[in-house]
């Protein structure tokens, strides 16, 4: 029998029941499914905006582990080993390297507050040590190497000196320290304006080169060359 055939005999079945006939255009019927469709009770337990962001996230996230896994030799479980190997090779890095050293982004001076004497300094570092607070232990034990060099006249009085000058500066009249006072004036910059954290080895070698600087001889023929600080010049003591 023919698909016209069978159509027609569909029909007159129906009208012999008694039925009108349903004979709805394609088009017509597909836009009334679709408004059938859009009624609420449909969507009653559909996701909300939030679950389908996430599902489509984590379908991403598995196409990727998918195609990942596809490339690596030995699939999911190369994939893994290969991801357990450079978290060991980081691991390493850190524990060998430390913790990455930020650039100092500005250079400034030694003392930001009102002056004090070497002795109140050194007192002030030393309660900071017993508190465990190295950065500023270390802070203060710098102020206070410089503020003794100011009071035995080897360092001039200058305010807006820099750790590296101060270092720079006593360097001539006490040149067996010059390497160290480098050393001391770089670690005082980073913890102060590079954001590094000192340590107590730290400030234990910036107290013994405290303690090694005051029983130290200077060269006095180094001070006697020593420029005279223009009264004038931006910085220079009041």
């Amino acid at each position: 029998m023919s698909a016209t055939g069978g159509t027609t005999m569909v029909r007159l079945l129906v009208r012999a029941a008694g039925e009108p006939p349903v004979d709805t255009p394609r088009l017509p019927a597909r836009e009334a499914a679709r408004r059938e469709l859009t009624k609420p009770r449909y969507h009653e337990n559909d996701p909300n905006l939030l679950e389908r962001a996430l599902n489509r996230f984590w379908d991403w996230v598995g196409g990727l582990f998918d195609a990942a896994s596809g490339a690596a030799p030995g699939g999911a479980l190369g994939l893994v080993a290969i991801a357990v190997f450079v978290l060991a090779l980081i691991a390493a890095l850190w524990w060998r390297l430390g913790t990455p050293k930020r650039a100092v982004s500005t250079v400034g001076t030694v003392f930001d507050d009102r002056p004090r004497s070497a002795a109140e300094h050194r007192a002030t570092a030393e309660a900071h040590a017993t508190a465990g607070r190295w950065t500023q232990a270390v802070q203060e034990r710098m102020r206070a190497i410089v503020r003794s060099l100011e009071e035995r006249a080897l360092l001039d009085p200058r305010p807006g000196r820099t750790a590296d000058e101060a270092a720079a500066e006593a360097g001539r009249p006490l040149p067996g320290h010059a390497d160290r006072l480098r050393t001391a004036a770089r670690e005082f910059d980073d913890v102060t304006y590079g954001g590094r954290t000192a340590n107590e080895s730290a400030y234990h070698r910036l107290r013994d080169l405290d303690t090694d600087l005051e029983r130290t001889k200077p060269d006095l023929s180094a001070l006697a060359q020593r420029p005279t600080v223009d009264a004038t010049a931006p910085g220079a003591a009041e």
